[in-house]
């Protein structure tokens, strides 16, 4: 009689327990939310690579410094050189005068390169680099610099010009120097002459009295 009892108190106690799980079972589960990430900004393009020369403009026999900037950190850059030589005057053009007012036809500029038109440079940790050049050449010196690594390229442009010459002393040029020099010698001998006659006068006239 006891044993049974104790049966059904166990049965009555694990039905109790049973009926909220039971109940939590046949609740509806709350479905999960579809998240999702929040846009990206655009990835920022990289800034482009420059090359500058420190004088637009210069003569023959002078250096200028090439200064890149933005190219890859540590790398190499290679530097091509394209000269255009200058032209020869267009046609109709006034061809060159002499001072005596005589002609000189002009005729297209010839160039033999002997500077480097290929070379390398190396960047810093920055991506910069500076090179000096002497062109040997005149005319419009291109410079297009490539970076191996980064594949950066940039460009920029270089004007030689020929040495300023003197002025040629021509036959004309001479000749009025000369004359005008002349002209003063025998000025200088006629008062000198006239000086001595004036001397000579007041010496004799002073004795006669």
């Amino acid at each position: 009689m006891r044993l049974s009892r104790i049966i059904m108190a166990l049965t009555v106690g694990l039905a109790v327990v049973a009926v909220p799980t039971a109940a939590g079972a046949a609740a509806p589960q709350p479905q999960p939310t579809a998240t999702t990430d929040p846009p990206q900004p655009p990835p920022y393009p990289p800034t482009a690579a420059s090359l500058t020369v420190n004088r637009p403009t210069i003569y023959l026999g002078e250096t200028v410094v090439l200064t890149g900037t933005n190219f890859g950190p540590n790398e190499t850059v290679d530097i091509n050189v394209t000269v255009t030589p200058q032209a020869a005057p267009a046609g109709g053009a006034a061809p060159a005068r002499r001072s005596d007012g005589s002609t000189v036809a002009m005729a297209p500029v010839a160039y033999q390169a002997s500077a480097p038109l290929h070379f390398t440079a190396y960047t810093d940790g920055q991506g910069r680099f500076t090179k000096s050049y002497k062109p040997s050449v005149t005319g419009l010196l291109t410079f297009t610099a490539t970076g191996r690594e980064s594949g950066r390229t940039a460009s920029t442009e270089l004007r030689v010009l020929h040495k300023k010459q003197p002025l040629p002393v021509t036959g004309d040029s001479i000749g009025t120097p000369m004359k005008l020099g002349g002209g003063l010698v025998g000025a200088g001998a006629v008062m000198l002459l006239l000086t001595l006659a004036w001397r000579r006068r007041q010496r004799f006239g002073g004795a006669a009295h």
